[in-house]
């Protein structure tokens, strides 16, 4: 095995750990209605690298499996999250990039709880929207704005896209 597969593999298990523990640290907001997911802002680290979407899908498989939906979460939230990362990884604009998740978990998750908890749909939708609109747009979109054009940051990301983003 070359370096560099070995380099991408240990930093998609690291991605997917920290998924793990940002969203196992902060269960009590992280699942349900309003759910404010932390750990989703790592959803736009697919921007600046594609091969992250591995990582954090399966850091929010294995988040989704402490979820009180259980199964279910983790086959829709997970998915939610994948689609979420290849739409990111294939935007050339940071802020756009940080709306597909929104769209994407507000309806799928919305669904999921609909279906699930027999709550409104369109609730439900709005409800998650908002969660994620403060974790990705907001938490998200000001960190890596601040650190994507860092040197150091590119480099400790292992960045091989979009070093010069305009928003």
């Amino acid at each position: 095995m070359n370096d560099s597969i070995v380099k991408t593999i240990a930093a998609n298990g690291i991605v997917a750990a920290i998924y793990f523990l940002l969203t196992f640290l902060t269960s009590s907001f992280s699942f349900m209605g309003m759910q404010i997911r932390i750990a989703e802002m790592l959803i736009l680290l697919c921007f600046f690298r594609r091969d992250y979407t591995i990582g954090i899908t399966i850091g929010c498989a294995f988040a989704n499996i402490i979820s009180p939906l259980g199964g279910w979460d983790v086959l829709f939230g997970t998915l939610a999250t994948l689609l979420s990362c290849i739409l990111v990884s294939f935007s050339k604009h940071l802020l756009i990039a940080s709306i597909f998740p929104v769209i994407i978990n507000a309806f799928v998750v919305g669904a999921e709880l609909y279906i699930l908890l027999q709550e409104p749909f369109w609730i439900n939708v709005g409800l998650v929207a908002a969660g994620e609109a403060i974790a990705v747009v907001v938490f998200g979109y000001i960190f890596f704005i601040l650190l994507g054009k860092k040197e150091f940051f590119r480099k400790a990301i292992r960045a091989n896209r979009n070093f010069n983003f305009k928003w």
